[in-house]
């Protein structure tokens, strides 16, 4: 696993040992940063089931101010930690070990990217239900291509505006409703 493009570019990332975390393919994560490009600078950018935080570690080195990693798995933790060492960016950086679901609201973000295991399906209606009733500008959530009719188009006052799907694994944007 690397990070794509901008500051660290073709820098590699530690992943946790085991199947338990799956990180975003590159060429999805790749597609994602091209349609963040115009709104990432010096935006706060919140990575919620972070994994090892290859995502949020992109933001980052394309131009994101801040990055909050939320992740529960010990494993995934040490994984986040020695990468945020790796590329000294602890400065830039605040991670939260736990549950994202019941403190997803709590941070302040520009944008928030949801990558709950996919098994947990719970999670996504946890997450985005507390936003579409605390909306953000940009809510992202990656899910599985086949699980996207299981998501509403609107949550609260969060409204999906766009879906990019990549073989298994697919975008949902959603937006808070003019």
């Amino acid at each position: 696993m690397r990070v794509i493009g901008g500051e660290f570019r073709s820098r590699r990332l530690k992943a946790p040992q085991g199947d338990r975390v799956r990180p975003t393919p590159d060429r999805l994560r790749e597609a994602l940063f091209n349609i963040l490009a115009p709104r990432i600078e010096g935006k706060v950018f919140l990575d919620a089931y972070a994994g090892s935080g290859s995502v949020g570690i992109e933001a980052l080195s394309r131009g994101a101010r801040r990055a909050i990693f939320l992740e529960k798995s010990r494993p995934a933790l040490r994984a986040l930690e020695e990468n945020i060492e790796l590329l000294d960016i602890a400065a830039r950086c605040e991670v939260h070990p736990g549950s994202a679901a019941p403190v997803i609201t709590k941070f302040e973000a520009d944008i928030v990217f949801l990558d709950p295991p996919y098994p947990r399906e719970r999670e996504y209606e946890l997450c985005l239900e507390a936003l579409g009733g605390n909306p953000r500008p940009l809510v992202i959530v990656q899910h599985a291509s086949k699980f996207t009719h299981h998501l509403r188009n609107a949550y609260g006052l969060l409204k999906r505006v766009r879906i990019l799907s990549q073989g298994d694994n697919s975008l949902s944007f959603y937006e808070p409703r003019p």
